[in-house]
């Protein structure tokens, strides 16, 4: 067990932030314990009392990026505005948390090392996309309550939408192709996506 309520935030941020140096560099496989607690500037012992193994502080490193991003993502659902605004908000900060330099980080070492080790795959997906996935689909079938869409399966439409903003940056980012996508670019990519999720999910007034 996780003695975190010893932990404090200060302290936890110090150890994740330390842990995010060494998986971006060494990868999951190269990265250990003890050069995590020295660039976190921890005893090796204190940051084996808070995580018990390398999975863990990983799965716990990749929980903690995962929840900030995605606050910071479904922060335009607790605004008065309209559907298309809230849509294009929320495809705009999932698109730069996708490009950002902590969400490409996080994903290429997943994939690197998601078949010798699959519950890393299984960490980021449940924190990272099936996350985003369900509160997407749950203001969609507020939405859809209310009249304002008409989506009859949100957890799909949710996919959907996040597939849609994925167009044109997202590969090339990936392939290490692009260096900085323009603020224009991803403007152009996420006004695109909600055009067309409203044209098949929009009611007509």
């Amino acid at each position: 067990m996780l003695a975190n309520d010893a932990l404090s935030p200060e302290k936890r941020a110090q150890i994740l932030d330390g842990a995010a140096d060494v998986f971006a560099h060494d990868g999951y496989e190269g990265a250990s314990m003890s050069r995590i607690a020295a660039v976190a500037n921890v005893s090796k012992g204190t940051l084996y009392n808070h995580f018990e193994s390398k999975a863990q502080l990983f799965a716990a490193y990749v929980e903690s990026a995962c929840a900030r991003n995605l606050c910071q993502a479904f922060a335009a659902t607790d605004e008065n505005l309209d559907v298309a605004e809230t849509l294009a908000r929320i495809g705009r900060r999932m698109v730069e948390m996708m490009l950002s330099d902590l969400g490409l980080t996080i994903y290429r070492v997943v994939v690197a090392e998601a078949k010798k080790f699959p519950e890393l795959a299984n960490a980021f997906y449940e924190a990272g996309p099936a996350r985003a996935i369900a509160q997407m689909a749950q203001w969609l079938a507020a939405r859809t309550a209310e009249g304002k869409l008409a989506v009859e399966d949100p957890a799909f439409a949710a996919e959907q939408f996040f597939c849609l903003c994925q167009t044109r940056l997202w590969l090339r980012y990936k392939l290490n192709l692009q260096e900085a996508a323009p603020e224009a670019a991803i403007e152009t990519v996420v006004a695109a996506a909600t055009r067309m999720f409203l044209n098949t999910y929009g009611v007509t007034p």
